[in-house]
């Protein structure tokens, strides 16, 4: 079964926190990406109380041919996660009302087998390491580049789904 691209290639903004301060970079183009014919496309939910970042990578994940759909904070993340099947949970850690190793917590209490990104300023190391069981599929600090948003992305989704980035 060959697979069928959906990708387009397209520049993204890096994002970079400096000094509080928001400046967004033009970057080099992002990779090409190629999704198994499949339909609908991989569901993906971000998390992130920064709403520009959140529109970012929005915006980056939906025009890399995901399904994607946005949280401002864990409390609205868990909703969508109780009324929608997603792929893929990306979310940040700190946020008001429900942080995002709350919701890692009620996932893992609710035993819903998906894949997690945790995209932070500071890793919760002291609480992976009390509930290993809520580790995430992978982790990526703030300040990140988009073009390391969607690698990261790509690798967790080829483990699970066979999914090949284009050279």
């Amino acid at each position: 079964m060959n697979p069928r691209p959906h990708a387009r290639e397209f520049a993204v903004y890096a994002y970079r926190a400096m000094k509080g301060s928001r400046t967004l970079h033009r970057a080099e183009p992002a990779v090409a990406l190629r999704q198994p014919s499949r339909t609908p496309p991989l569901s993906i939910l971000v998390v992130e109380d920064d709403l520009l970042l959140l529109r970012l990578n929005t915006e980056l994940l939906s025009r890399a041919s995901y399904r994607v759909d946005a949280a401002a904070d864990g409390a609205a993340a868990w909703l969508a996660l109780n009324t929608h099947n997603y792929d893929l949970l990306i979310t940040d850690n700190d946020m008001p009302q429900v942080s995002g190793i709350e919701l890692l917590k009620k996932l893992y209490a609710a035993r819903m087998d998906l894949l997690v990104i945790m995209a932070t300023g500071a890793l919760p190391e002291e609480e992976f390491t009390r509930f290993p069981g809520i580790r995430p599929a992978a982790t990526i600090l703030k300040p990140f580049t988009f073009k390391e948003m969607l690698t990261t992305v790509e690798e967790v989704l080829r483990g699970a789904y066979n999914i090949v980035a284009a050279a």
